[in-house]
């Protein structure tokens, strides 16, 4: 399902704040206005300012979550939340940019949606109270439970073979992943460090883990160009 949950902090809408996009449709181009079921009337004569691909400049939000599933890579992301931690929204936009399949939370099922851009409207999120009813998810829809943490045993994710049917869990802000998390997982993979640094930040840590499924298993001819 797509979150419809109010924002726990301010955040920007979808329409008017991004400065990219294109005009009405009758000052952009010289053709006739399309006509298709995947058009929103109000954007072809107001304009589509919002952060989305040009292929889907004018599209009903309905219309482009549903070309998404149809794309949609078995790739699902997980974070535990019990902090209320910021990095939910960067995970939320990246999930979407590699088009996994659904992004859950783990706990508190407030987040803080700035980071996102908006682009938890196009994504699936699924709230899941526990670790234990996030395993159970996870094994209803057999996938493989990865967690993605620095800690003794862990697998370098740089020669881990991530599993197609996969869900990538990270823990909040600090602590990382929990016990319970890392107990449930079938592997845990962490990611090369070089500096002083004890941690990377879990948002950033996110993007570098789903690159690494997508490196692996996505059809890159696909990707938007």
């Amino acid at each position: 399902m797509l979150s419809d949950e109010a924002d726990s902090a301010a955040g920007p809408t979808e329409w008017g704040e991004n400065p990219n996009g294109v005009g009405p449709w009758s000052e952009m181009f010289d053709a006739p206005r399309p006509t298709g079921p995947q058009y929103d009337p109000e954007l072809l004569d107001g304009g589509d300012r919002r952060n989305v691909v040009d292929a889907y400049r004018y599209w009903t939000r309905e219309a482009i979550v549903a070309d998404i599933d149809t794309r949609r890579h078995p790739l699902h992301v997980a974070i535990e939340n019990f902090a209320n931690d910021a990095n939910i929204g960067t995970v939320v936009r990246t999930a979407n940019a590699f088009a996994a399949q659904a992004v859950h939370i783990v706990g508190r099922k407030r987040w803080n949606r700035r980071g996102a851009m908006v682009t938890d409207r196009y994504q699936h999120i699924h709230h899941h109270e526990s670790v234990a009813d996030l395993l159970d998810y996870a094994s209803s829809e057999n996938l493989t439970v990865v967690a993605v943490d620095n800690t003794p045993g862990s697998v370098p994710i740089e020669t881990a073979v991530l599993p197609r049917r996969c869900l990538l869990l990270f823990g909040q802000e600090g602590p990382g992943v929990t016990e319970a998390a890392r107990a449930g997982a079938s592997m845990t993979v962490s990611i090369a460090q070089f500096g002083s640094t004890r941690s990377i930040n879990a948002g950033v840590a996110a993007g570098i883990a789903m690159h690494s499924w997508v490196r692996r298993h996505a059809d890159i001819s696909q990707a938007w160009n």
